[in-house]
């Protein structure tokens, strides 16, 4: 399992990529693992505002349906569209061409609740 030292966590299995007030996102390593096969990635929320936990889409796997959460307040500037034909580079390569959405942050104090790669492995008992 790959847990990235630059990046930032959350307890529901995101991962964040700061550049500036844009942020990366996409869902970790180990929620991949967990979710199995992913065969669809509905994000319907481009162009909106979000506040920080809302629900910004949901990852469909072969067993089963997962919400995705915001882990920040902002704005959802774009969506990875490649994975609306290759949904398995969640799988394959969740931290590069697997990301989800990029976000322009409204709040980066929020960045400060997030947990860092050494907080995220004791959390999943890596």
């Amino acid at each position: 399992m790959t847990i990235q030292d630059n990046l930032k966590y959350t307890k529901d299995h995101e991962w964040i990529k700061i550049d500036g007030d844009e942020a990366t996102i996409g869902i970790t390593d180990f929620a991949q693992k967990e979710l199995g096969d992913i065969v669809y990635v509905e994000v319907e929320t481009e162009g909106e505002t979000l506040a920080k936990e809302e629900v910004f889409g949901s990852v469909e796997a072969v067993k089963t349906v997962s919400d995705l959460f915001m882990p920040v307040s902002g704005e959802i500037i774009a969506f990875n569209e490649t994975l609306e034909d290759e949904p398995e580079l969640v799988n394959t390569d969740p931290y590069n061409k697997g990301w989800m959405i990029k976000v322009k942050m409204t709040d980066v104090s929020e960045l400060e609740g997030l947990l860092d790669a050494t907080a995220y492995k004791a959390l999943v008992g890596a």
